[in-house]
């Protein structure tokens, strides 16, 4: 497997790949859009009260306002020019100028300069916002490459428990990132093979990293990187061939997943037997049905064998090594193990963090915007 030289980045484009957090408002554009609206409003109004006075006010000019005089009185007043060709005449103009149109030219000012206000202190705190965010981000996951694959792998991550704040995405196409954020995704736009990209994630402070590149050269790429920023991070990695894989694992992924021979052993069994092909495919699919769920032993269960725990056991987590259930030196379960059993959804606490995406739980730090 040839991997490519990836090409150097100015500096401009690293500023251009930073960190997003989810957006809960419109965006700049729209606020700007609805100040001019506001202001606009503001104009007519006094537009239609000094044209409804006309008679009280004097053109240098030629003596006599309409409408369009009007109007050009009220621009130059609201915006505080003041050239001074039209002036209020009676004493009800001077007093309407006085009680109204003044009024209105503060608003009209306060209108245009707290958009100019606005989008400098949103900018400030967003900085902030993403500082204390990197500051205090930890023990979290990064999923890098968003696409079927990663969406699906932070979806299952969430309905184990894993709130939704505490999941990093990664992704070199910024229309990803975007739908990410609107999902309510922290995003990292940028190439992941860059050591950069991964430390606005923080990837140095993370506890596990999800790679789902859509190129296996890509992914070797990634795991080498991050594997350089941290040496105790969990890595688990996709690949489409599996020659890749002793490669992926010296680069140091802990663990990886050959989708394309996962595919295809999964259609195989399914055409040899409908039946353990639906099982399979009931336990890969999450919401419903039967599902693999790792847990620890329960006081109840220590000193008994697998076969008499409350789940069904497929396999004992003792240390570091993973036994079988029927392994014949595991003798009985103890209260350090680690069980993988098969268990139903239905039999799962409702209403707890994981089970909606997107759902909060104790420790969250996601701070909306307003």
């Amino acid at each position: 497997m040839r991997i490519p030289v990836r090409p150097a980045r100015s500096d401009a484009d690293e500023q251009s790949h930073g960190v997003r957090l989810p957006r809960y408002i419109a965006g700049p554009l729209l606020q700007v859009v609805k100040r001019l609206i506001l202001a606009n409003l503001v104009m007519l109004t006094a537009f239609l009260v000094v044209y409804l006075d006309r008679h009280g006010y004097h053109d240098n000019n030629d003596g006599e306002v309409g409408a369009i005089d009007a109007f050009y009185y009220v621009t130059v007043s609201l915006s505080t020019t003041g050239y001074g060709d039209i002036v209020p005449w009676t004493d009800t103009a001077r007093l309407i100028t006085a009680l109204v149109v003044t009024p209105l030219r503060v608003l009209f000012l306060i209108i245009l300069v707290g958009t100019t206000l606005e989008v400098l202190t949103e900018r400030t705190r967003e900085q902030w916002k993403i500082a204390h965010w990197r500051k205090t981000l930890r023990d979290h996951t990064v999923i890098v490459g968003f696409g079927t694959k990663g969406r699906s792998a932070a979806e299952t991550l969430m309905r184990t428990g894993i709130t939704q704040d505490r999941i990093v995405v990664v992704d070199p196409d910024a229309a990803v990132v975007d739908h990410a954020n609107a999902d309510g995704y922290a995003a990292v736009a940028g190439d992941a093979t860059r050591s950069s990209v991964l430390l606005r994630a923080r990837v140095d402070r993370a506890k596990q990293v999800v790679i789902a590149a859509q190129r296996d050269d890509t992914a070797v790429l990634v795991t080498l990187t991050v594997r350089q920023l941290s040496t105790a991070v969990r890595i688990v990695v996709s690949v489409r061939e599996s020659e890749n894989v002793p490669l992926l694992r010296q680069s140091g992924a802990d663990s990886v997943i050959t989708s394309a021979s996962a595919v295809g052993r999964l259609l195989g069994l399914s055409v040899v037997s409908p039946s353990s092909g639906s099982v399979m495919e009931d336990l890969i699919q999450p919401g419903s049905g039967l599902a693999l769920k790792e847990r620890p032993v329960t006081r109840a269960e220590a000193g008994r064998s697998p076969r008499e725990a409350e789940d069904l056991v497929v396999s004992v987590i003792r240390g570091h090594r993973l036994l079988p259930f029927d392994d014949p030196g595991l003798g009985t379960l103890e209260l350090e193990d680690r069980l993988v059993v098969i268990r139903r959804v239905s039999h799962e606490p409702r209403n707890g963090p994981g089970d909606r995406p997107g759902g909060q739980g104790p420790g969250s730090f996601r701070i909306p915007r307003r």
